[in-house]
């Protein structure tokens, strides 16, 4: 990557509460944690950044101080601005050595996902006209694709039937349909006030404000969202209830039917992300199962098996709402790749998508036992089946301080002013366990984390 203008980067304070420039800078410091901003990249000049924002230039002016006094940007004369680290401007960046910022499964070697891939797309050839899996197909997917669909669903949905379900093209592309049939430009809708990224892109991409509301470890809290419909009056509300990400947090039964109640007393229609449902074995009923005319639910395979299937379910209220969902879905991402619908659909009917999701979670159990093992006891929010941990740090470690030092020690990890609607606390991080290539790696990646905490520690008793 060359270190040109960035015409394109604009920083998301959309949700930002506090001075601006402040927004601007946490925004600069998130993208940079997440890799959207790399070393010696150059930044949008002050004016043009200004006229992007519809801001005043000297706010502008003030926020690019603020992160070069943070470390994150160098301006020079005749050259602009740009992220800091690149040694020359056609420089090109050096990535990290172990990027933990990507929230994916593990791939152990017992999915056997190669071997399996390699298979699947072999029979699904030999047993279909190739040509029909190259052409346009459904835009919620044929019917063999939603049965199936309605069959992977079935320990959490039982009884679901196939005309509720489209497939989509990924949990992104069904996040974006459906918020385009829930709400309009300028409406505002729900969130936890720690959520993700990608459901924050998408409401920004067509015009929506995002308010959070209040959680705790159990999740949601029941009376800050009813506080919440009554002050803002949104179109929607969009929420993980299990192994939340970034916190981890997975709502209990009681709170669940809390939650439900709110949103039955003001009719209030529902996303409910349920990206890592499929992983706890013993998985709590989903709000879509207590209040189902209210709720859309989504649920990919990305988290469960892998992400470059591009498969998700998203399960309409009812049949009628599922066509006009249909319609939205054509209108923004066409359909659902075809031949990677057909290895899904042969997959759950065979057993081999349970057998890939049952290796993935133990991998991920094996991964949390090395993190709770090597990281210091009560700095960190994880589920025993989780691809992720939520490390919360102390006083003098902000957010984006601690994420600089271990990047400088080859490591990405993601504040959480990636994730925050309104202004964050800066105390807290996304440390994304399956994103290690193996144990081995990702052993030495917690090593340096942990190291990092301990001299951070020794350093305040000797101040002390």
């Amino acid at each position: 990557m060359t270190s040109g203008p960035s015409p394109l980067w604009t920083p998301d304070i959309g949700g930002s509460a506090g001075p601006i420039y402040k927004a601007i800078a946490d925004a600069i410091a998130a993208d940079i944690a997440a890799g959207v901003l790399v070393p010696g990249q150059r930044l949008p000049t002050h004016r043009a950044l200004a006229a992007e924002l519809g801001v005043d230039l000297t706010t502008v002016t003030r926020a690019y101080g603020e992160a070069r006094r943070r470390g994150l940007i160098d301006g020079t004369v005749g050259r602009g601005t740009h992220v800091r680290g690149a040694p020359g401007a056609g420089d090109r960046p050096v990535p990290a050595e172990i990027d933990l910022s990507m929230n994916l499964p593990p791939q152990p070697a017992a999915a056997a996902v190669r071997e399996r891939l390699a298979q699947a797309t072999a029979a699904v050839l030999r047993g279909a006209d190739p040509a029909r899996l190259m052409t346009y197909r459904p835009g919620g997917g044929g019917a063999e694709d939603r049965a199936a669909g309605a069959a992977w669903l079935a320990p959490l949905l039982p009884g679901l039937p196939a005309e509720r379900v489209l497939v989509c093209g990924g949990g992104q592309a069904a996040l974006t349909a459906l918020l385009t049939t829930l709400a309009r430009c300028g409406d505002t809708v729900l969130a936890e006030r720690v959520t993700y990224p990608g459901f924050r892109a998408a409401a920004a991409q067509l015009g929506l404000r995002v308010e959070g509301v209040a959680m705790d470890g159990d999740g949601l809290l029941p009376d800050a969202l009813e506080e919440a419909v009554a002050r803002h009056q949104p179109r929607a509300l969009y929420t993980v209830p299990t192994i939340h990400n970034p916190t981890t947090a997975t709502m209990p039964a009681a709170r669940r039917a809390a939650v439900a109640a709110v949103l039955r007393r003001h009719a209030l229609p529902v996303i409910e992300d349920d990206a890592y449902g499929a992983l706890p074995p013993a998985p709590l009923a989903p709000l879509a199962a207590l209040v189902p005319d209210l709720v859309w639910y989504l649920a990919t395979l990305s988290k469960s098996l892998l992400p470059g299937l591009r498969i998700a379910y998203l399960v309409a209220p009812d049949a009628a709402r599922a066509a006009r969902a249909g319609t939205a879905l054509r209108a923004t991402a066409q359909m659902a790749p075809p031949l990677s619908a057909a290895i899904a659909t042969r997959w759950i009917r065979d057993g081999t998508a349970h057998a890939i999701r049952d290796a993935v979670r133990a991998e991920s159990t094996a991964r949390q036992d090395l993190a709770r093992r090597l990281l210091p006891p009560g700095s960190f929010d994880a589920h025993p089946q989780g691809h992720h941990l939520w490390l919360r740090l102390s006083a003098p470690w902000t957010a984006t301080a601690f994420a600089g030092e271990v990047r400088r020690s080859g490591l990405a990890v993601v504040p959480d002013s990636a994730f925050t609607t309104g202004t964050p606390e800066g105390r807290a991080l996304r440390l994304s366990l399956g994103a290690a290539p193996d144990r081995d790696t990702l052993h030495a990646a917690l090593t340096r984390i942990a190291t990092t905490l301990a001299r951070d520690a020794d350093a305040l008793a000797e101040i002390v």
